[in-house]
């Protein structure tokens, strides 16, 4: 992503700080998986979005209206022995030359530097417990200034939560970053597809897995989070994350997956069934799952409001299940009762970007949020059914999900996972084509 993309964003936060704050963000620090063994490392998304700086042991300041430069970062400085181990770092010449800050110092002179920043703005806005290990250096800063205040130095007065007011930027996508959430669909939908060719009766549900991981590696990507490849009973658990059974002869098997590209994330659903042909219940399942998302899709639009797209699916789920015999009863009365959950039980969607759940209230004022162009979410029905004596045996351990991710645009939703294949014909012939 460009630098001036970053630089947009700092100038339109700054804006609607004014000019008597201070805006303090962390970079994520560096976490151990055991041992002296760090985990991959990711930059927190509240800071990367300020910067497209990718190191850790760094802090981002922003000052508006400061004359001498209204962005700064403390960074780490070049060391040779320890770059032969871990890798270049950009140290302060090249927070500047290549990340476009206005000024940058060693991060180990922070203590000594960032006081005197903070002297004679009234608020300093930063996260309070994002960042537990460092809630603490901040108030010691704030301390040290108050107890100066005899001395005539001028000490913030509020500390006022900043990731609210990051959400609200966050949660319209610019050019660029609805080309970055594009990207990581189309790894996504290559993804899944090879992943549903591949999958077989015999194969465990890890080495589909593999796939999905392999043709995300392919294109320099990461999963945004841990995929659920859920065959069977498994489908029927919503956070199934132990990818290890086999898989069944007439199982199916939901596939939740996404990549993270360039620190943007996708998020999509398949179910198919392993065999290659749904059975009736299956396939009569999957029906009224596919009319619930295509009925969400369709409300999901600028000037409707945010849970629009989910008493839609909640309509249609709740007459399908009526009609497959799994509901009795009149379908408003069902709503009305909430009866549908005991099959459907999740929300419709969730806000998408930087993070796969991504940040943005759903509720303005104590109503819901109207959609309006540029913003990102998921639309994913779904119904489950356990075994049950309420329920026909032919549909014991069915789980079926669909999902795809969107954007909000003037002229209705651009569908950005369209391309894999979703209506129960063509997943078949996607199956049996492997």
């Amino acid at each position: 992503m460009e630098r001036k993309e970053f630089g947009r964003r700092r100038a339109q936060l700054m804006r609607l700080l004014g000019r008597d704050s201070i805006a303090i963000v962390p970079a994520a620090p560096v976490r151990r998986r055991n041992g002296d063994i760090p985990y991959a490392y990711r930059q927190d998304s509240y800071f990367h979005y300020l910067t497209g700086f990718p190191e850790p042991e760094a802090v981002a300041v922003l000052l508006p209206g400061r004359p001498q430069g209204e962005y700064l970062l403390f960074v780490r400085e070049r060391d040779r022995l320890k770059e032969d181990w871990d890798g270049p770092r950009s140290g302060p010449d090249g927070a500047v030359g290549l990340f476009g800050a206005d000024d940058a110092f060693p991060i180990v002179d922070i203590d000594e530097i960032l006081p005197g920043l903070m002297e004679g703005r009234s608020r300093i806005c930063y996260s309070m417990g994002a960042h537990e290990e460092f809630d603490p250096r901040v108030l010691g800063w704030v301390n040290a200034l108050r107890v100066q205040a005899r001395h005539g130095v001028s000490a913030p007065q509020e500390i006022a939560a900043l990731a609210h007011v990051i959400d609200d930027l966050r949660l319209y996508k610019s050019r660029a970053e609805q080309a970055a959430l594009r990207k990581a669909a189309q790894v996504t939908v290559g993804a899944l597809r090879r992943a549903m060719r591949f999958a077989r009766p015999g194969a465990m549900e890890y080495e589909v897995l593999a796939e999905v991981v392999h043709e995300f590696k392919r294109h320099n990507a990461d999963p945004a989070y841990h995929p659920i490849v859920a065959g069977g009973a498994n489908a029927c658990t919503m956070h199934y994350s132990a990818n290890d059974a086999v898989l069944g002869e007439g199982d199916l098997l939901l596939l939740d997956a996404g990549c993270e590209l360039d620190c943007y994330a996708a998020d999509v659903t398949r179910t198919f069934p392993v065999g290659g042909r749904f059975s009736p219940a299956q396939r009569a399942v999957y029906e009224v799952v596919l009319r619930a998302q295509l009925a969400a899709i369709d409300k999901a639009r600028a000037g409707n409001h945010w849970n629009d797209p989910h008493e839609a699916a909640v309509r249609v789920v709740t007459h399908g299940l009526v009609e497959i015999g799994l509901l009795k009863g009149r379908p408003a009365s069902l709503i009305k009762t909430g009866a549908y959950r005991e099959f459907f039980g999740h929300r419709t969607g969730h806000w998408l970007g930087l993070d796969v759940h991504d940040v943005g209230d759903y509720k303005v004022g104590g109503e819901w949020r109207v959609l309006e162009p540029g913003m990102s979410l998921t639309v994913e029905p779904g119904i489950y059914i356990r075994p049950s004596t309420k329920v026909p045996k032919e549909f014991w351990n069915i789980g079926v999900r669909i999902e795809d991710d969107l954007l909000i645009g003037r002229d209705g939703p651009e569908v950005l996972t369209a391309a894999l294949e979703k209506e129960a014909d063509a997943i078949e012939r996607l199956v049996q084509a492997s």
